[in-house]
């Protein structure tokens, strides 16, 4: 029996490692985008891709606040 109680332990592993790769990475993202510095937001590169992927879409971009 004790040969199956750590197979069972084991197989949880995989779920474990994923879930805390999971959560640093997100916890990771979002210390970027809100963090002290500001982060990705507001940038000039950011504001660059979106107009290429819009642009690429064949879309219309719109600005949702007055340019400052």
């Amino acid at each position: 029996m004790p040969t199956q109680r750590s197979y069972r332990r084991g197989d949880l592993m995989p779920v474990m490692v994923a879930v805390i790769v999971a959560v640093m990475g997100t916890a990771g993202l979002l210390l970027v985008d809100f963090g002290p510095d500001g982060g990705s937001q507001g940038r000039g590169t950011a504001k660059a891709i979106t107009a290429a992927a819009v642009a690429r879409a064949g879309a219309i971009e719109i600005a949702s606040e007055p340019l400052t």
